[in-house]
């Protein structure tokens, strides 16, 4: 078996810094990087040397030197890390003086994380969450990546497989010794492990429809009547001018978009056009995609001149949504129950963002470790298989052989969730959106 190339490159942001990390994998680190250190500190001792140039000796910089023994590194290799004062020009004499190297090259996207989930350092959901984790920008979206990336659903999928495999043995001992005497009936012990894994399965599912929310962002619509305040609440709210304003009704013809961090919570603004009947051909295209958009948001923020107004705006009204009566600073009636904001002003902003976030808060609270579309497709097809298993079992023993091959189907889903089986296919879409130092 040929041993693969020795990989290197930078694993800190691009461009001039305080300190930037160079990170070596593979069975030559540790002599390439002794090529510039000379001798190096012991094992998870860091070590400052003097890096030098092996060619004419001249000193490169000044650095700190980390060394991990395989197995126990990050990708199962033998792994060194130079720390270095992170100008450009020294990043690079480092890097150039490692290509010259006989067996050393320059890392592939991801290609560090790649070989931690061969060497079995991660598996694949372990890997899927290090990647949101690293893209992270709220507070909500990184609590999640590090529990993905800590096991929270590799753990739950091996205590799923242990009870399947268990289910399934037990079948197929009936099998095995169907014409002699089984001690005992095993069909409740079999019915439970199924039925709670099953029930286990389709709330971790149903819960990764919110996580997905909280790794791509909730979508927030304002809605409301052209003219009614919408674009100046999302000014607001965005403390900039993201939108037109003007006293001209219909004026927004697009969807505008904001994206915002809400208490930890990533959230898209979206500020639609003002919903009404008109002869302008460019304001029907707008008004349609208002109300597409308001119907496939997570949230509708309805801005009204008054209560009953939602019925005239013609977008039927869904629980949770939120509805304000805009245009504060010019006075009005108060009602019960119904807030007032202004955007103008800024009066009632924050109570309304407020009262947003923790009703995203509340959703939020569902979320699972299922965190992507395939997830929830893994466990959608392992519950499927467990349905089938269960009416296999219920219709008795002649149908005990079926309900085995579903609960090996129902394993195999499981198995593909953490990348034992059936996921080559998505690794190369996976990889190439890290970068080359991961």
């Amino acid at each position: 078996m040929n041993q693969p190339d020795t990989i290197f490159a930078r694993a800190s942001a691009a461009g001039a810094a305080g300190v930037a990390v160079l990170r070596l994998s593979g069975g030559a680190a540790k002599a390439a990087a002794a090529e510039l250190a000379g001798d190096l500190p012991p094992a998870r001792q860091a070590g400052l040397r003097l890096l030098r140039d092996p060619g004419d000796g001249s000193a490169i910089d000044q650095a700190l030197v980390l060394v991990f023994d395989a197995p126990a590194s990050f990708t199962g290799e033998d792994v060194v890390e130079f720390h270095l004062h992170g100008s450009p020009a020294v990043v690079a004499a480092v890097g150039r003086i490692l290509a010259a190297q006989p067996g050393l090259r320059l890392a592939d996207p991801g290609e560090f994380t790649r070989r931690a989930l061969d060497n079995g350092r991660l598996d694949l959901a372990q890997v899927e969450g290090l990647s949101d984790l690293v893209v992270a920008e709220t507070e909500a979206q990184r609590r999640q990546a590090l529990r993905v990336m800590r096991g929270a659903l590799s753990e739950k999928a091996g205590r799923w497989r242990t009870d399947l495999v268990r289910a399934m043995a037990l079948i197929e001992a009936t099998i095995d010794f169907a014409d002699e005497e089984v001690p005992e009936d095993v069909t409740p012990e079999v019915e439970a492990l199924m039925a709670a894994t099953r029930h286990a399965l389709e709330a971790e599912r149903d819960g990764g429809r919110v996580s997905e929310r909280i790794r791509d962002g909730f979508e927030v619509a304002i809605v409301g009547k052209p003219n009614a305040g919408k674009s100046t609440l999302l000014n607001a709210i965005a403390g900039r001018d993201a939108a037109i304003t003007s006293e001209i009704a219909g004026t927004t013809r697009d969807v505008i978009e904001v994206r915002m961090d809400l208490n930890g919570l990533p959230v898209t603004l979206l500020d639609t056009a003002g919903l009404r009947d008109s002869d302008d051909r460019v304001e029907q295209i707008g008004v349609a995609r208002a109300r597409d958009r308001a119907d496939a948001a997570d949230l509708r923020l309805f801005l009204l001149e008054t209560p009953d107004e939602v019925e005239e705006l013609g977008v039927s009204s869904r629980d949770g949504d939120v509805m304000v009566l805009g245009k504060a600073d010019l006075g009005g009636e108060q009602v019960t129950g119904i807030a007032r904001v202004s955007g103008k002003t800024g009066l009632g902003v924050d109570d309304l963002l407020d009262r947003l976030s923790e009703t995203l808060a509340a959703r939020a609270s569902g979320a699972s470790a299922a965190i992507r579309q395939r997830h929830r497709d893994a466990l959608d097809a392992a519950a499927a298989s467990l349905v089938r298993a269960e009416n296999h079992v219920r219709n008795g023993s002649d149908f005990s052989e079926l309900a085995a091959e579903d609960l090996r189907h129902a394993v195999r889903a499981l198995d593909s969730l953490i990348g034992r089986v059936d996921v080559e296919h998505v690794l190369d879409e996976i990889f190439a959106s890290f970068c080359l130092g991961k």
